[in-house]
């Protein structure tokens, strides 16, 4: 193992300091969570937090979505490249995915944090809102240009020296469908600003500000000899791997994903050439998307090879290099669709990133998770308030097998680390009943250890509604690893009058009061030939 540094903080001052900072981002993560109005924050926990130095570095991230934290960084280089650095009471929003962003509905909330004239860093706080207008309710819509997804934000102001912009806060309330709760779920990521800010102020006038910028760049530093250290570990050579996305909603698909993962002593290349260009549907994902799936699926394979946790700063990625083409849809430009791309398209890169890998540690990696999120957005008038409301979850599934262990049943995997939602705060917040929830028996693909089975989640709609699904893994499961087999493929299905017929898995449509949307996610791949 690495020792902690070659500067004058010793490895217990490395782990108190390392502690010190994850905490203020699990602290702000919680403030949010009790503060949230909406159940996709409060309930499903769809949002990530993190601390970052005065250089906009990041130094801590929440154990919260893997999706949000490799892209944040991004979106905190474009604000202070935007707007300049920012002062005592500032606040930034954006959620521009060709600044940083994943898609639409991510809003990220940045505030630099001082203390008297000393820069501290920065706190940021993502979190996906159930609308931010577009086409349809819930903004994720089966789209064919950005433009159609909902109010696009560059970084701008939303506090500036404590007070409200209001003339942003107006711009933003007036393009969505439900501007009371996103007012409210706003409000809440103030909180959690506050919150990280003053435990960042509490650190400093316990440690002294000079100590705690010194220990961001030395825990930088530290993550990035870390890293390297568990790069030294996997062989080397190029190792590649394919698979597809199935379509796009549009009609197209097939479209190939490729990866080439090339190990070099401590330095490691992941490159997306041959990847298919960028296509009609909303399945494009923009360059931060990608790079969040390299990021997270690296820390895995290295954490693992070291038995031991990397610190989730940025150094921690330093010796990781990523090329993706730009025009693919891996790497969308305008007028891109993206609107899937953050939910559907990371859980295949990280797929295909895990066989590559595979390819050089067979004996580490397990087989494929569902690979999808199941997205629904239900949207419409609540009769009992006669008022709009949006409604967005992800439905779990099977994770993988491993080498060691069966996977798990009935999970959120990889990209997404939601949870599901709670069928009593759904019932109460929504016109909407949960008549079916359950495991999906014998979906998890056989092996030597076997894939975890998925879910079989059915929504009946207590009023008229308009409904979107962006799902994967419709055409064929997860595939086993090391001669395990595949996990079941999903199925969506709209129930009325009793009668079942097949959705596509991306589809917009009209629904009635009494029709069921249901909703069987995959299993996970089997490990190892059966016995």
């Amino acid at each position: 193992m690495v020792l902690p540094s070659q500067t004058d903080f010793g490895p217990i001052e490395t782990e108190v300091f390392r502690h010190f900072f994850t905490s203020i981002a699990e602290e702000m993560g919680a403030a949010l969570r009790r503060a949230s109005f909406s159940p996709n924050i409060k309930e499903r926990r769809d949002y990530s937090c993190a601390v970052f130095s005065p250089a906009g570095d990041p130094v801590a991230q929440g154990d919260h979505m893997p999706v949000h934290m490799g892209a944040m960084p991004m979106s905190v280089q474009a604000a202070l490249s935007v707007l300049g650095p920012l002062s005592e009471g500032d606040v930034v929003v954006s959620n521009d995915p060709f600044q940083g962003g994943t898609h639409l509905p991510d809003l990220t909330l940045l505030a630099p944090v001082l203390s008297g004239e000393a820069a501290l860093g920065y706190v940021a706080v993502r979190a996906h809102h159930s609308d931010i207008g577009g086409m349809s309710a819930g903004s994720m819509p089966v789209s064919r240009e950005i433009y159609q997804e909902g109010l696009r934000i560059p970084p701008v102001h939303l506090r500036r020296a404590g007070r409200n912009v209001e003339e942003v806060w107006k711009l933003i309330l007036a393009n969505v469908r439900t501007p009371f709760e996103r007012e409210a779920d706003l409000e809440a990521q103030l909180g959690a600003l506050h919150t990280g800010s003053r435990r960042l102020r509490d650190l400093a006038a316990t440690k002294g500000p000079d100590r705690v910028r010194k220990a961001q760049e030395h825990l930088i530093a530290y993550g990035e000899r870390l890293l390297r250290e568990g790069i030294r570990k996997i062989p080397d050579g190029t190792w590649e791997a394919e698979d597809v996305l199935e379509d796009d909603g549009t009609g197209g698909g097939p479209f190939p994903l490729k990866a080439a993962v090339i190990v070099r002593g401590d330095t490691l290349r992941v490159d997306f050439t041959g990847t298919a260009p960028q296509v009609s549907g909303p399945v494009n994902a923009v360059l931060a998307v990608t790079a969040s799936a390299c990021r997270y699926v690296v820390r895995c394979v290295v954490e693992d090879l070291l038995g031991a946790s990397l610190p989730a700063g940025g150094g921690a990625m330093r010796a990781l290099e990523i090329h993706v083409p730009p025009g693919t849809v891996l790497n969308a430009l305008l007028p891109a669709a993206v609107a899937a791309g953050n939910v559907e398209t990371s859980q295949r890169a990280t797929d295909v990133l895990l066989r590559a890998f595979a390819a050089a540690l067979p004996d580490r990696i397990p087989a494929l998770s569902q690979g999808t999120m199941n997205n629904l957005a239900v949207g419409g008038t609540d009769p009992r308030t006669g008022a709009p409301y949006t409604y967005y979850e992800t439905v779990g599934g099977g994770m993988g097998a491993g080498p060691t262990a069966p996977g798990l049943s009935g999970v959120h995997t990889h990209m997404s680390n939601t949870l599901n939602t709670p069928v009593e705060a759904l019932e109460r917040a929504y016109p909407l009943r949960v008549t079916r929830y359950q495991l999906r028996r014998g979906s998890g693909g056989r092996g030597l250890h076997r894939g975890g089975d998925g879910l079989v989640r059915e929504v009946e709609l207590l009023a008229p509604a308009e409904v979107t699904l962006l799902t994967e893994r419709r055409q064929s499961g997860p595939s086993g690893a090391a001669g395990g087999e595949a996990g079941a493929r999903g199925e969506n299905r709209l129930v009325r009058d009793g009668v079942g017929t097949p959705l596509p898995g991306k589809t917009t449509f009209h629904a009635g009061a009494g029709d069921r949307v249901s909703i069987a996610s995959p299993g996970g791949g089997g490990w190892g030939r059966p016995v």
